[in-house]
């Protein structure tokens, strides 16, 4: 953007990551919501812009959602990507590797409940293993910054007017999560998170004319579908006065 200011003001399309809000409502099939929470954190090693790392979940199910969550995080498969039936490789390199190590140390420092891995895995390479910290706050250092490793950072909520300031709460607004059988429900927080992309049900499911692109410091523009292309275009007005016209 610097380089465009200084020079001819060419326009640029900017992707800054995210710290992307998962909510599981009251309603919510836990079990369900595990799996879609797991895939959210755990997808491609955790280095995902879209990473639904803040998993928020409603009190009346959150020990229940826990004890899941690390169940299932338990049968994460590490090891070598090559291999028939792993599903975590290593970080990209030791730079990012030492980076995810170190904010699961701020974990442990700000209080947070750390309830499965926290250590590299293996021998040799940039293995980390599944982690889930618990009993997460809003101000602790894992909650703010994008870890981009295999990190789980729970929350907990009472209420959806609660839930939606604090999922808004942070200098992103990438994605965003929800988990309900309510319609109103999801229709009112998708409305309400500020978020370039919101998934119901589901999360990560995305097509080439799906926009992406995020509110805030997660970035400028949208890449993918048709808004994507309006940042290669000009707009032009040509105006040209009407002699005789009927209507004047």
């Amino acid at each position: 953007m610097e380089a465009a200011a200084k020079s001819n003001l060419k326009p640029v399309t900017l992707e800054l990551g995210g710290k992307s809000p998962l909510i599981v409502m009251d309603d919510a099939d836990v079990d369900k919501a595990v799996n879609i929470a797991h895939l959210a954190v755990y997808h491609n090693m955790g280095q995902i812009c879209l990473a639904g790392s803040r998993v928020f979940v409603h009190e009346s199910i959150y020990d229940e959602f826990v004890k899941k969550a690390v169940a299932r995080a338990k049968q994460q498969v590490v090891g070598d990507p090559f291999q028939p039936g792993v599903q975590q490789g290593p970080q990209i390199d030791k730079m990012q590797f030492d980076k995810v190590l170190k904010y699961i140390q701020y974990g442990k420092r700000d209080g947070a409940n750390l309830l499965l891995g926290g250590n590299y895995w293996g021998d040799k390479g940039f293995y980390i293993e599944p982690t889930i910290f618990s009993d997460v706050q809003d101000d602790m250092q894992i909650a703010k910054e994008e870890i981009f490793g295999p990190v789980m950072s729970i929350l907990k909520f009472k209420t959806i007017e609660e839930v939606i300031e604090r999922g808004n709460k942070t200098i992103y607004g990438l994605g965003a999560g929800i988990i309900t059988k309510d319609i109103d429900v999801a229709n009112r927080l998708a409305r309400s998170l500020r978020a370039g992309t919101v998934w119901i049900n589901c999360y990560l499911a995305a097509s080439a004319d799906s926009p992406l692109g995020g509110y805030k410091m997660s970035g400028i523009g949208r890449e993918y579908g048709s808004y994507g292309l309006q940042n290669y275009l000009q707009v032009k007005c040509i105006i040209t006065p009407l002699q005789h016209s009927p209507w004047l």
